[in-house]
């Protein structure tokens, strides 16, 4: 049974092995085919009964089990009676062969039978397996037994018949079980019968060797058994692959629902095999192709169809929407192979296109409209110019809707003012852009004042807001009777039909937009107005804003003009000219200013305000007037921008508080301060945040001074700010500018300050030609900032015009230093302020010897800017080492002193105090432009007018 064992185990292992290969090789993807994603098998998927594989599966596996059953119940009752029959067979084959052996007759005629038959019947016992052999005569007494015990005895048994001579097989139930014994009779020569041999045997035994085989039956019978439910299973898995898993109902009712969409959808639909024949064709397609009734499974060329249309089914070749025709149809088709995710051939769409070919006319129509309008709003609008804004309105419509279009708007519209009459009122438009038009054309030109009539569709159109479509101007006869000659000229040029349609913005009217159509294209119909009307508003509102940017723009520009200098004040120290351009985008708040100082000294300012708009001008405005009263204060370079750092910050504080948004609060400004003094050719320069200046020598080298950058106005933080000195030739140019004329867009600082060294660089030329030379070298189409640009040509005082004399502190040393420049005023040819200046010189040497300290100088300077002695200016100076500053002020009845000062400012222009490293001067100035009455006339009268009569 072990050795049975064994063979059922390897069986059902190899079964296994088998049935694993068999599901492999369905996992495994064939070469060249796309793998489906395939869900792992589960015998829980295969047993459900909801689908139609777990149904069958179960089926089959019941089935299988039956007749397994059956098999094997069949083969344990065949082998029952198999037992029992070789048990029958075996006992009567030994009694008939031990009957009939030879010897037999001769030993039972023998004289001691039993000796001769004994040892026979146990040998055959003992051979073939049955449970005895035995010899009895007829009188049922034993002669022979396999069992020598029993020789002798009587048997007991129903052997009549082999008596008579028949032999038999009996089956009976005996002690030992159930046995089967065969009797046979033993004939002599004359055939009469001398004794019977009987050979019984227990069907036990028999059954002993069957049962020996049982197992093989059984592993036989299992391995049946797991083969069908194998494959059965693969049966299923194939089964449940094909049907996705679905049950009988959801079978039948998706093949309903299939046959219902595929005949019902308004689409035909072919399936053609990998040999050209139609394999399936809907009830559309048949209508749509005119198909046969016996059209599937025939040939795609044998079916009547177009010849194009045969060739594209019965090739290899996809299509998407291509258009064939069949009959009257115009049909789109598109064509998908089922390879490689199905067998060979194609699956074919039909849509009929006939009907919808009006409405794609009128689609693309639409599309293009469309298309027009988006193409409108990128190419209108570019620039903040009101006419500009007309021609690309009137250039848009001619690319794709009118032949000719023409732009009419209203003066103050074009000055970028307030449109204050109602749109009945207007009688005047001015024509502002034509497009689509030759040169000799009938219509009037750009820039024409217009004066149409009421009854002019233009005066309708703006009158009523709305669009006015004349689609025949050979017709219009109040059009034609407006204007005769006009009309005629206009018709002659083949102009048919025109659409008028009013700009208006915000509920105000700017004008009108007129489109024309020429000969060679259809009138204009109702279909057009709603386009003509989308896109004249989409202009109006360009144009508006334009107006609105022009109206600001010029109240900008019109501020910051206003806070710039007007004129050049007269100074002798520098030749100077300017420039300033304002920004085409927005005005913002460059300024620069020539600030006359005391003793010829000339202070040049350049700055720029961060930020665009009357926020910057305003700014900038209070900046350079913060500027002027810091220099009439004679203070130095570095202090003044100190004091303009501290108000820049003060301003940023109040507009962050009163901000609403961070990003409203101006966060600095740039400032370069220079002071050039023409006695020593010295120039002091400083710069918060600006780029610095630029030296033209008088050999024509350019060169740009390293100077120490203080931070940006209003960024400083109270730190001090650093002055840079250097002497500059007579002759040299200074060049001071804001960062609007060195940077661009299209280049960097760098580049930009390259390209100034390059238009400076030359012989020499005057400050109005250098100014010239650089705009047009630097200058781009549309500078996004703006730009200040200063030159100053430096001139020096040659020592003919300046005298100086040290005066020791000893009121003695008045008098001597008060006729030495009496002199020198001589030789000037000044005797005609000789009083005069003896008096100032006099009240100002002797204040500082009396209040002073030393060192005590006195410094004439004549300055001659027209080149004539008898203009220019004369200067007197008084410097001491100490820097208390005196104060003017009315003298009472009683005081000896303090008149002195009174009449310096009495008698000069100008005076003040500047205070130097080294104490203060006093100084004070008298002009030589014009001639003076004597000095001496009225003096006794001003000298009276300081007391009081009646206090006298």
């Amino acid at each position: 049974m072990s050795g049975v064992s064994g063979q059922s185990g390897q069986d059902a292992s190899g079964a296994s092995d088998a049935a694993d290969a068999s599901d492999a090789s369905l996992r495994t993807p064939r070469p060249g085919r796309r793998r489906r994603a395939v869900a792992p098998w589960r015998s829980g998927s295969l047993l459900s009964l909801r689908s139609l594989a777990g149904q069958v599966f179960l089926l089959q596996l019941a089935v299988a089990m039956l007749l397994v059953a059956a098999a094997l119940v069949a083969l344990v009752v065949q082998a029952q009676r198999d037992v029992r029959a070789d048990a029958r067979n075996r006992t009567l084959t030994v009694a008939q062969t031990f009957a009939n052996a030879p010897g037999t007759v001769a030993a039972l005629n023998s004289a001691n039978p039993t000796a001769a038959l004994q040892p026979h019947v146990e040998a055959t016992q003992r051979t073939t397996g049955v449970d005895a052999v035995i010899v009895y005569g007829l009188n049922g007494i034993t002669i022979a037994h396999s069992d020598p015990r029993l020789v002798g005895k009587r048997v007991i048994g129903p052997y009549a018949a082999a008596a008579t001579g028949r032999p038999f097989t009996s089956t009976f139930q005996g002690a030992l079980g159930l046995s089967v014994v065969s009797a046979v009779p033993v004939k002599d020569p004359g055939g009469s019968v001398i004794a019977i041999v009987s050979v019984p045997v227990r069907v036990e035994r028999v059954q002993h060797r069957v049962n020996q085989q049982l197992p093989v039956l059984l592993v036989g019978a299992t391995t049946a058994l797991v083969v069908a439910v194998g494959g059965s299973a693969l049966v299923s898995r194939r089964l449940r692959r094909q049907t996705r898993g679905l049950g009988p109902t959801e079978m039948t009712r998706m093949y309903e629902h299939h046959d219902a969409v595929l005949h019902a959808v308004r689409e035909g639909v072919l399936i053609v095999g990998g040999d050209g024949r139609l394999l399936l064709a809907n009830d559309e397609a048949r209508r749509l192709l005119g198909l046969p009734a016996d059209a599937e499974r025939r040939h795609i060329t044998d079916l009547g169809l177009d010849e194009d249309l045969a060739d594209l089914l019965a090739s290899e070749r996809p299509a998407t929407d291509e258009v064939y025709l069949a009959a009257d149809r115009l049909l789109a088709v598109s064509k998908r192979l089922t390879a490689p995710h199905g067998p060979g051939g194609s699956v074919v769409t039909l849509r009929d296109t006939t009907e919808l070919r009006a409405l794609t006319g009128r689609a693309e129509v639409a599309r293009e409209r469309l298309q027009s309008l988006y193409d409108a709003g990128m190419r209108i609008g570019t620039t903040l110019d009101v006419k500009r804004t007309a021609e690309e309105l009137a250039e848009v419509a001619v690319t794709r809707f009118a032949d000719v279009a023409t732009v009419d708007l209203l003066d103050p519209v074009l000055r970028g003012e307030e449109i204050a009459c109602a749109p009945a009122e207007i009688t005047e438009l001015r024509r502002s852009a034509v497009a689509g038009l030759d040169a000799d054309h009938p219509l009037h030109p750009v820039g024409e004042l217009i004066r149409p009539v009421p009854a002019h569709p233009v005066c309708v159109a703006m009158a009523e807001g709305r669009p006015v479509l004349v689609g025949d101007l050979g017709t219009a006869g109040a059009w034609q009777a407006q204007q005769p000659e006009g009309a005629r000229r206009i018709l002659e040029h083949g102009i048919h039909s025109m659409l008028a349609v009013p700009l208006r913005a915000r509920g105000v009217v700017l004008g009108a937009v007129v489109y024309w159509r020429a000969r060679g294209s259809p009138p204009f119909e109702d279909e057009d107005v709603s386009f003509a009307e989308e896109l004249a508003a989409r202009a109006a509102v360009c144009i508006d804003n334009a107006r609105r940017y022009t109206r600001e723009h010029s109240m900008a520009v019109a501020l910051q003009r206003s806070l710039l200098p007007r004129a050049l004040p007269q100074q002798a120290a520098l030749e100077v000219a300017y420039r300033y351009l304002p920004a085409q985008s927005g005005v913002g708040g460059d300024w620069f200013d020539v600030i006359p100082l005391s003793g010829t000294r000339v202070a040049l300012v350049v700055g720029d305000v961060v930020g665009h708009g009357l926020h910057a001008a305003a700014t900038m405005g209070r900046l350079r007037t913060a500027v002027h009263n810091f220099a009439g204060l004679d203070m130095p370079v570095e202090e003044l921008l100190g004091r303009l750092d501290e108000l820049v910050a003060q301003i940023d504080a109040e507009e962050a508080g009163a901000a609403e948004h961070e990003q409203d609060v101006i966060t600095g400004a740039t400032c370069q301060y220079a002071v050039y003094d023409p006695t020593s050719g010295r120039l002091a320069v400083a710069s918060a945040g600006h780029p610095g200046p630029a030296v033209v020598r008088p050999d024509g080298t350019v060169d740009f001074p390293r100077l120490s950058v203080s931070p940006p106005l209003g960024l400083g933080a109270g730190l001090p700010v650093e002055t840079t000195e250097l002497t500059v030739p007579e002759d040299a140019r200074l060049v001071l500018y804001t960062n609007g004329l060195i940077e661009d867009r299209t280049r960097d600082p760098d580049a930009g300050t390259a390209a100034l060294r390059d238009a400076l660089t030359g012989p020499a030329r005057t400050p109005e030609a250098t100014c010239t030379a650089v705009m047009e070298a630097m200058l781009s189409d549309r500078p996004r900032d703006d730009i200040a640009l200063l030159v100053a040509r430096t001139r020096r005082l040659g020592p003919d015009q300046v005298a100086e004399w040290e005066v020791p502190r000893d009121p003695a040393a008045v008098a001597p230093v008060r006729a030495a420049c009496a002199r020198r005023l001589t030789e000037w040819g000044l005797e005609q302020v000789v009083f005069t200046a003896e008096l100032i010189l006099s009240e100002l040497i002797t204040n500082a010897v009396r209040y002073g300290a030393e060192p005590i100088t006195v410094r004439l300077l004549r300055t001659e800017p027209d080149g004539s002695p008898d203009a220019g200016t004369l200067i007197f100076e008084v410097a001491d080492g100490s820097s208390t500053s005196p104060r003017l002020r009315r003298a009472k009845v009683t005081d000896e002193g303090g008149r002195g000062l009174f009449l310096v400012a009495r008698f000069a222009e100008r005076w003040g105090t500047r205070y130097t490293a080294t104490g203060k001067v006093i100084w004070a100035e008298r002009s030589l432009a014009h001639d003076a009455t004597p000095e001496a006339e009225g003096l006794g009268d001003s000298l009276l007018d300081q007391w009081d009569d009646i206090a006298l």
